[in-house]
């Protein structure tokens, strides 16, 4: 059965791959692809494809090992010189809408479930919160909407998830102990900042000893472009292992190991990263396929429209509010502010979360995470994934994208002449 589930995977993956180009049109991302042929695969009495997840442990520690690789690519994507330039927006973005964000996830939660613990309802928030752009890639390439739009979306989507890691590790733990009818929350509280620790310490070591020297290999002419693209993929599960080895958390391990080693990656080849990047598309497209089985095992069981209206309200205002009111005072147009609001997608981070709370977690308190974190990224995948084709037609009516300068050598040419 396993083989078989690869192998259909693997062509649903070739025949999108085939027709993206036309796919792209009405707005079917590669995840969207899978997520669909993973609904209609497990469906049924007797769906064509069932995956066990018996063994809980080892299904945990692969699904933390997909999210470990995510995080550090997006930590090594961040482009720092989109950071530089737009550090009041990113840090605005980041420091005071995340948090209010946060905040507000937790608040609307607890006026729709106010029979959940307080815990619960915090680790619910870092579920639903976390970016994630795949499900509506086209946006960030499209040329049609404004670069700057698009670059601070990418830093925020880069960096979004890796922020809320350790928050969602605090919450997890804190929910626990409060679903254990326990008064003990100082010591689960201490245990997550103790495996933060040892995940920073572990990530900032591998890191920057990594980065350090594959970037004097890469100079001194010791190693290979090829060489570097597997060294790169070593980082993260060095990072990963070795906190794991010393108490901490892998994930946020790999994310800190990113971050550190961005820096020496701009002195590598352009396509240092990319077996990485490679690797974590195919993972997190079964993972797709694989969250395919979930919606059919929640969605179709019967819930309440509690869930919805939430959800709905995760993936609209509970962003475009704090994104509004961070950015006054910037020089972001009305427009330019509610497309940053908007443009909010969840996806594989808050799929991942949300399977780590259900495998930590008490049953009761888990399926409640599982069932609305199902119905919030289903939402979200319907209303960005159909608004963004056209949101671009927008812009592309209303502000065409200014031509980029030309180089140093189309002005040389130009003086030639």
């Amino acid at each position: 059965m396993v083989l078989l589930a690869v192998t259909v995977i693997a062509g649903i993956l070739f025949a999108w791959c085939v027709l993206s180009h036309r796919l792209a049109r009405w707005s079917i991302t590669a995840p969207i692809a899978m997520l669909a042929a993973g609904i209609a695969l497990t469906s049924g009495s007797k769906p064509p494809l069932v995956f066990d997840f018996g063994d809980m442990a080892g299904f945990e520690h692969a699904v933390e090992v997909v999210l470990a690789l995510l995080l550090f690519v997006d930590a090594t994507e961040v482009p720092a010189g989109v950071i530089r330039r737009e550090r009041s927006v990113v840090a605005r973005l980041l420091g005071g809408a995340l948090p209010l964000t946060l905040a507000a996830a937790f608040l609307t939660a607890l006026a729709f479930f106010p029979h959940q613990p307080g815990w619960v309802l915090a680790a619910l928030a870092t579920v639903v919160v976390p970016l994630d752009l795949a499900p509506t890639a086209a946006v960030v390439r499209d040329k049609r909407i404004p670069a700057r739009l698009r670059e601070v979306l990418n830093v925020e989507g880069g960096l979004n998830d890796g922020i809320v890691s350790p928050v969602f590790l605090l919450c997890v733990a804190a929910a626990v102990e409060s679903r254990a009818a326990s008064d003990d929350y100082a010591e689960a509280v201490l245990d997550a900042i103790g495996a933060a620790s040892w995940a920073l310490l572990a990530g900032v070591l591998v890191g920057y000893s990594c980065g350090w020297v594959l970037s004097r290999a890469w100079a001194r002419g010791w190693t290979q472009s090829a060489a570097t693209r597997l060294a790169v993929l070593s980082v993260p599960i060095a990072a990963y292992t070795l906190s794991s080895a010393l108490g901490g958390n892998g994930f946020v391990a790999s994310f800190v190991a990113g971050v550190c080693i961005a820096p020496a990656m701009r002195r590598l080849p352009e396509d240092a990263v990319r077996m990485t990047d490679d690797l974590v598309t195919l993972l997190t497209l079964a993972l797709w396929f694989l969250f395919g089985q979930i919606v059919n095992d929640e969605f179709w069981d019967g819930f309440h429209l509690s869930v919805i209206f939430y959800a709905l309200l995760a993936v609209t205002l509970v962003r475009m509010v704090p994104v509004m009111l961070v950015l006054i005072g910037t020089n972001l147009s009305l427009r330019e502010r509610l497309f940053l609001g908007w443009m909010g997608p969840r996806g594989v981070t808050s799929v991942v979360f949300g399977l780590l709370a259900t495998l930590q977690l008490p049953a009761t308190s888990g399926d409640f995470i599982s069932r609305v974190m199902v119905i919030t990224v289903m939402v979200s995948i319907v209303l960005h994934g159909l608004s963004s084709e056209p949101l671009a037609r927008l812009y592309g009516r209303r502000r065409p994208e200014p031509p980029e300068p030309p180089g140093p050598e189309a002005l040389a040419a130009h003086g030639a002449k």
